[in-house]
């Protein structure tokens, strides 16, 4: 349909997962695509590899999007090879569950200055390059509106992702530019299967509250991703979409 053609995006934490699947979508939609990935360089060429062979532009730039330096020369890059930016999708991110006797201040800052404080500087920058129609989309979690046990930290995170997501969208309002939330739920993605929740109990228990009996698979959101950066969300601003099959609790 390319919706976005002549629009420039980045995604961050872009080298797998969602992030890898929504600079895709992005992609086969039209947009150049900067693919920030933080270690995995392996990864991002692999993304920026398909995306080209179907005739898409993409470049991978690596930037650790919790250090203020990197996420600079993150745009930097971006303004170098495209010159502009009209969508940002803030994706990189990590979670850690642990239960309350076990939380301690390296816990906590990892998440939150990635999750949030990365988030924020981030788009600090972002919206330097962007002008009137440009896009921000959060990528939180039901783990914010839904919290879950041993997950105070990432949940609280979360939370705050989707809380910016309406104070920037009221303050880049008279910009014209937009800021969204989307909050997948359980996604099958490398890291699901790194941490062990892909055969685990906690997953079928999920799946049995489900109202559509599955968890998500990456295309799943970034579907939802391509909507939000595209005109044809030209009137939606800071809003929170629950991507979750359904799921309440």
């Amino acid at each position: 349909m390319n919706r976005l053609t002549g629009k420039v995006a980045v995604v961050t934490g872009a080298s797998k997962g969602i992030g890898a699947s929504i600079a895709e979508h992005l992609a086969a939609e039209g947009a150049a695509v900067v693919v920030n990935y933080a270690s995995s360089k392996t990864g991002a060429e692999a993304v920026v590899k398909r995306i080209t062979e179907k005739g898409g532009k993409a470049l991978a730039v690596q930037a650790d999007v919790s250090q203020p330096g990197d996420i600079k020369r993150l745009f930097s890059k971006t303004k170098e090879a495209y010159g502009k930016l009209d969508v940002l999708v803030n994706n990189a991110g990590i979670y850690e569950f642990l239960p309350l006797e076990s939380i301690n201040a390296e816990h906590f800052h990892k998440q939150f200055d990635l999750n949030v404080l990365g988030l924020l500087l981030t788009t600090q920058e972002a919206v330097k390059l962007m002008g009137a129609g440009g896009s921000i989309l959060n990528i939180s979690s039901i783990a914010g509106p839904m919290p879950v046990q041993n997950a105070a930290v990432y949940s609280a995170t979360k939370a705050a992702v989707d809380a910016v997501t309406i104070v920037l969208s009221q303050e880049l309002g008279p910009k014209k530019i937009r800021v969204n939330s989307l909050n997948p739920g359980m996604v099958e993605t490398e890291g699901l299967h790194t941490a062990g929740f892909a055969e685990s109990d906690f997953r079928k228990r999920l799946e049995s509250q489900t109202p559509l009996g599955r968890i998500a698979q990456p295309e799943d959101i970034a579907k939802a991703a391509v909507f939000f950066a595209s005109d044809d969300a030209s009137w939606v601003t800071g809003q929170t979409l629950i991507a979750s099959g359904g799921q309440r609790q």
